[in-house]
């Protein structure tokens, strides 16, 4: 009982590694409710050499509250989805609603969407895959709509996912995020243009396939994210995440790739300037 509860306490504030963007995360299940919330979340990133972070919505509520927190903080900026596991929420009104958030100035792409084959089946009320294509491409018209990203949510789906960009047409910068695939998908990815964005899974020790393939992404088309509050990077794996903790991540990353991890800070951070428009 001791260790689990132990295990369950924040990760303690990393070495700070700067210049760092923090390319997906959430905070609104990081437990941020206002804009007190929000600054104290990024005044903790800060702290670690995080400038800025993209809190990202999967659900209409969500997105409502992640357009709202990007206003509160400039330091945080938004982007606007329905995630594919609740693709069939996408009515008419929420897609009236995600068309006016993804317009606005402070949203920086149209996501999460995508694929995600893991969950049909395990968990209730789940979209299944043909209401997550339909949903994924009206996404993929939204991005292009918009002129922003597309942020892609991959879950065991490369066939599928790759099938839909095919048959829809990529928007002009599609971003994978948590790219957890192996080095085949990433040589499509990176060969394609898209951007790949690693999170703490890149440090985990059954990762050996995704290790393999973040070695094959070159620095313009490498972002870093934390996914917070998921996806806590070793030694951490359990803990509550936030995004003072992508330092862990990248200096795990700098050890895959055999580069400094202060350089790899700077290449995602200008990486991510140029695909967000920061």
């Amino acid at each position: 009982m001791g260790n689990h509860q132990k295990r369950r306490e924040p990760p303690p504030p990393p070495l700070p590694l700067t210049p760092l963007i923090d390319a997906h995360t959430h905070l609104d299940a990081c437990g941020a409710h206002d804009a007190a919330d929000v600054r104290a979340i990024m005044d903790r990133a800060q702290a670690a050499g995080v400038l800025a972070a993209v809190t990202i919505a999967d659900d209409l509520d969500a997105a409502r509250w992640a357009a709202e927190a990007a206003t509160w903080d400039p330091r945080v900026y938004a982007a606007v989805a329905l995630h594919p596991t609740r693709a069939d929420t996408l009515t008419d009104d929420a897609r009236s609603a995600l068309e006016q958030l993804a317009s606005t100035e402070r949203v920086v792409a149209v996501g999460e969407t995508g694929m995600d084959l893991y969950w049909p089946g395990k968990l209730d009320g789940c979209a299944d895959p043909s209401a997550q294509r339909e949903s994924f491409a009206w996404h993929i018209d939204l991005a292009k709509r918009t002129g922003k990203p597309l942020m892609i949510h991959n879950r065991d789906a490369d066939t599928e996912v790759l099938d839909v960009l095919r048959a829809e047409g990529a928007p002009e910068t599609v971003i994978f995020h948590c790219f957890s695939s192996g080095p085949e998908m990433a040589r499509t990815c990176v060969a394609a243009g898209w951007v790949l964005s690693l999170s703490g899974t890149v440090s985990f020790r059954n990762a050996r396939d995704l290790r393999e393939a973040a070695a094959l992404i070159p620095p313009g088309q490498l972002l870093v994210e934390t996914d917070a509050p998921f996806l806590t990077p070793h030694p951490y794996r359990g803990a509550p995440n936030e995004p003072y903790c992508l330092p862990y991540t990248v200096r795990a990353l700098a050890e895959v790739v055999g580069r400094p991890a202060e350089l790899l800070a700077e290449q995602s951070s200008d990486t991510a300037r140029r695909v967000y428009g920061l």
